[in-house]
């Protein structure tokens, strides 16, 4: 094998890692937004479901980010690692905490992903955690698309309890 084609072959490694293997923790910071308990409902884009399994559910992880998204999740997180979270906030109203993410789909097939997003404090916060999700969310092959999660705030604060909001799990199937 030439030199050169050694060298290439090393910058292409190198650069999958960058891409894949070097990412860290999945979560945002909340930023003194809030969160609320229970269950809630979720806002997307909608799509058809169906087509074949392509991976199974993910864990969340969590890092805080002064309210910037970190993108990450373990090489056995591949749906993960599709998801940004954009902000974590309560919204202007003061009734809902929202979630907003950006899923990218660098695969060749269309996708539909289902996503649970958790708010919650940190461990002095008397918050109780509280989940909200997007269903259904289609994202064409090579393509990203922005959703919001959305559960009802039923604190009586301005949500500073709230530190932190995660990807509690994620799924997604070939189309």
């Amino acid at each position: 094998m030439k030199l050169r084609h050694v060298r290439a072959v090393a910058v292409f490694g190198i650069a999958i890692f960058a891409l894949t293997g070097a990412r860290g923790s999945h979560g945002a910071s909340c930023g003194g937004s809030s969160h609320s308990s229970g269950s809630g409902s979720s806002s997307s884009s909608g799509g058809s479901t169906g087509g074949s399994h392509d991976s199974d559910s993910t864990g969340g992880s969590t890092s805080s980010s002064g309210g910037t998204s970190v993108t990450g999740g373990s090489s056995s997180n591949k749906t993960e690692r599709d998801i940004k979270i954009d902000t974590c906030k309560l919204d202007d109203a003061g009734k809902n905490l929202v979630a907003r993410i950006t899923v990218t789909n660098s695969g060749s097939l269309d996708q539909t992903y289902n996503i649970t997003m958790k708010f919650r404090g940190d461990a002095t916060s008397a918050a109780a955690s509280a989940q909200a999700k997007v269903t259904a969310l289609t994202v064409k092959a090579g393509a990203s698309r922005q959703a919001e999660a959305t559960t009802p705030y039923t604190g009586k604060g301005d949500g500073s309890e709230y530190k932190e909001c995660v990807v509690a799990s994620a799924t997604k199937s070939a189309l």
